[in-house]
């Protein structure tokens, strides 16, 4: 038996077999869920070649975060395939201009502040509404996070969107607590995944946490991150909702 047997779970952000998102659902098929993937637009062909590379097949309903349309029609696309409903939910999604990273912080106009905030925060908002509906008694939110708490070289307005994420989370947890749905975020280390190639001078990520996590980091493991997520979607933790939960190899709590 699986910690997710009888589990139906939307996993968003499935785009290679690199991402955090791909492992949390294969390993959410692993262990007993029914997993439907959520792509769109120029995307939808990365998603329905890597969702070929998991343990068993999952269908993929059209969804960009961004689009009202798209949101009103989630219930009854998921319900094509799961008419039951749902029992979570994952968030992968963010998104940042390159104007808005690398160390052009004061020089980015609200055009592109605005872009990163709807696609990296507002939407955790959007989509746990959207999918509301298809919670029966309850349901848990994971969304994926970067530690928020300081000022990272060169992330910009991604390190604000990520404050007004977890913002997000505890304010949609406060008031979905009372429907039995749990909002949390996993804060994972630096992975390198097609979002983090975007980031002007990653590399200074990796060095960091080479120097100072207190247990081995590797850059190229998504496993450890997908695994929390995972259990956060599982039955293992009832009462727990607006945490945020550092799978980074402890650095969060270290000095310097």
């Amino acid at each position: 038996m699986g910690i997710l047997d009888g589990k139906k779970i939307l996993v968003t952000g499935v785009l290679t077999d690199a991402s955090i998102a791909f492992h949390i659902a294969r390993i959410a098929q692993e262990q007993g869920a029914d997993v439907v993937l959520s792509s769109y637009g120029r995307v939808l062909s990365l998603t329905t070649r890597i969702a070929g590379r998991l343990p068993k097949p999952a269908p993929i309903v059209q969804l960009d975060v961004t689009n009202a349309e798209d949101l009103n029609a989630l219930e009854a696309r998921v319900r094509e395939h799961f008419p039951e409903g749902l029992d979570g939910v994952v968030h992968s999604i963010g998104f940042a201009p390159e104007a808005a990273l690398g160390g052009n912080f004061l020089n980015t106009s609200w055009e592109d502040v605005s872009t990163a905030l709807h696609v990296s925060a507002y939407s955790l908002k959007a989509l746990t509404m959207a999918a509301r509906p298809l919670f029966n008694g309850g349901g848990s939110v994971v969304g994926l996070d970067f530690d928020a708490a300081v000022a990272w070289p060169k992330y910009d307005w991604m390190g604000v969107a990520k404050a007004a994420l977890e913002s997000t989370s505890r304010y949609l947890a406060r008031d979905l607590g009372a429907e039995n749905i749990r909002i949390n975020l996993i804060a994972a280390g630096p992975i390198r995944t097609m979002a983090a190639k975007s980031i002007p001078g990653f590399d200074e990520f990796e060095k960091v946490w080479n120097e100072r996590a207190p247990l081995a980091w590797d850059t190229t493991d998504p496993v450890p991150a997908a695994q929390a997520a995972v259990a956060l979607l599982s039955d293992w933790f009832p009462k727990t909702t607006a945490e945020i939960i550092h799978v980074d190899g402890g650095l969060h709590a270290m000095g310097a």
